[in-house]
C-alpha cells in the first residue's frame, strides 16, 4: 500500500518520543483529512444549486421527514447539531431563496413549524443525488465486502465517541 502523508506524521511522533504511542492518529489524521476532502467537494457540489452545506443539511433534515415536509426549528437544530442562532441564519437565507417557509405551529401557538417548498424538494432532491455521485466515486475505490465492514466500524468509533464515559 501507498504511504501517506499521515504515515509520516505518525513516524515523526514514533521517532521524536518514542514512548508516545501515536497509532490513533493514523486513523483519526485519515478521517478528519476526508471528511475535510469530501466536505469541500460536497461544497463545491451544492453551489451549483447556489446553497452551501449547512443550507443542504437542512433542506435534507426536512425532505427526509417526509410529507409534509415540516419541522420545529428546535427539532431540526437539535438534528444537526447547530445552536438556535446558527438556525436562524440558515432559515433566513433559506426562506429569501423561497426554499422554506416558516409560518405558525398550528399546535403551539407561541411555535413555529418550517416546511420545504417545491421549490426546496425539488433542489435538495437534486442536490442529493449530485452529492451523493461525489461520496459513490469516492467508495468505488472499496470493494463492496470493504464499504460494509468501513461502516461497521465508523458507526463502532461513533458509538464509542456519543456514549458517556463510564
Amino acid at each position: 500500500m501507498e504511504r501517506d502523508d499521515v504515515d509520516g506524521i505518525v513516524e515523526q511522533w514514533r521517532r521524536e518520543r518514542p514512548g508516545m504511542r501515536p497509532e490513533p492518529m493514523a486513523v483519526f489524521g485519515r478521517i478528519y483529512r476526508l471528511a475535510r476532502l469530501v466536505g469541500d467537494e460536497q461544497e463545491r457540489t451544492y453551489a451549483r444549486w447556489s446553497i452551501s452545506r449547512g443550507e443542504f443539511d437542512v433542506l435534507a433534515a426536512l425532505r427526509r421527514a417526509g410529507e409534509p415536509y415540516s419541522l420545529a426549528p428546535k427539532a431540526l437544530a437539535a438534528s444537526l447539531m447547530l445552536t438556535s442562532g446558527g438556525m436562524t441564519g440558515r432559515l433566513d437565507r433559506l426562506e429569501r431563496a423561497g426554499l422554506v417557509r416558516r409560518s405558525p405551529d398550528p399546535a403551539d401557538r407561541r411555535g413555529l413549524r418550517v416546511t420545504l417548498t417545491p421549490a426546496g424538494r425539488n433542489l435538495v432532491e437534486e442536490a442529493a443525488e449530485a452529492g451523493l455521485t461525489v461520496q459513490r466515486r469516492l467508495l468505488d475505490a472499496l470493494p463492496p465486502a470493504d464499504r460494509e465492514r468501513l461502516a461497521d466500524l465508523l458507526r463502532t468509533l461513533l458509538a464509542a465517541a456519543t456514549d458517556p464515559p463510564a
